[in-house]
């Protein structure tokens, strides 16, 4: 760790404190606010790659899949943003603890976008292993208050700090096309005075929420034909990410696994 915290200073990566989690060998380590949000993708994708060459250093590997072992805890890729305008104040503080208009409006453009989304926050066969119910890791559409069981949280704390976290992405995303996504979303919402509707206090599994896609292939239909996400990235960006997706998605189909065997071999 360190090794780690040095090696991210040389490179001016802003590291915070590491906390060990719930699985066997987790950490998780913060990365501090920065004002640019490609610099906030540019040091995601350095820290993983320092991270991955520290390890290796020491004889040991450094996995961001979303879920790498399937009884224990997932890898989540959660992210902070607030929004100030050209006076450097906070636009989603109003002095309350439930936050400005505009910042119900930007969640409400993020639960509009969301399972549209999903293929960006959710990229790999092995991502969907991780969004699953009472995980910590979201499968409805659902937004609120200091909850760390649904999609959108909006944390507690002084009313200057007042952000959205985003909670749907694995470690094993793409930060450039997560923040993208992020940030297009929460903008198509302010601009069209989105309502989130009520916040949850569970898991947003009562009622009718509208759930995120529970697997690959539906995430590569919801985010080929999805109309916000067509507003959000370019035409050529959104056919060659679906036609890559699918290509490996033919290829996981043909790979037939050593559990399937053990499963059907003897019993069909």
């Amino acid at each position: 760790m360190h090794d780690v915290y040095d090696a991210c200073r040389m490179q001016d990566i802003p590291v915070d404190t590491a906390i060990a989690e719930n699985g066997v060998g987790q950490f998780e380590i913060n990365l501090n606010h920065v004002a640019d949000a490609l610099r906030a993708a540019d040091d995601a994708v350095l820290f993983k790659r320092t991270v991955k060459g520290i390890a290796r250093k020491h004889g040991f590997a450094a996995c961001f899949m979303a879920k790498p072992y399937g009884d224990r805890a997932g890898n989540g890729f959660h992210v902070h943003f607030s929004l100030v305008d050209t006076d450097g104040r906070n636009v989603f503080d109003d002095g309350s603890e439930q936050g400005s208009e505009i910042m119900r409006h930007a969640v409400g453009g993020l639960l509009a976008a969301m399972a549209e989304s999903t293929l960006v926050f959710a990229p790999h066969f092995n991502s969907y292993r991780r969004l699953r119910p009472r995980s910590y890791a979201p499968t409805a559409v659902a937004w609120g208050y200091e909850n760390r069981m649904v999609a959108i949280r909006i944390p507690g704390g002084p009313s200057a700090a007042r952000r959205i976290e985003h909670r749907v992405s694995g470690a094993d995303a793409n930060p450039y096309l997560v923040l993208a996504a992020i940030l297009g979303a929460a903008l198509i919402g302010i601009e069209r005075e989105l309502s989130p509707g009520d916040p949850t206090r569970g898991e947003g599994q009562g009622g009718q929420p509208a759930r995120l896609p529970p697997d690959w292939a539906s995430a590569i239909a919801s985010f080929e034909s999805g109309a916000h996400v067509g507003e959000i990235f370019p035409a050529i960006l959104r056919d060659s990410f679906v036609a890559c997706k699918r290509q490996e998605l033919n290829t996981f189909a043909l790979n037939v696994s050593d559990f399937e065997l053990e499963t059907y071999l003897e019993s069909v």
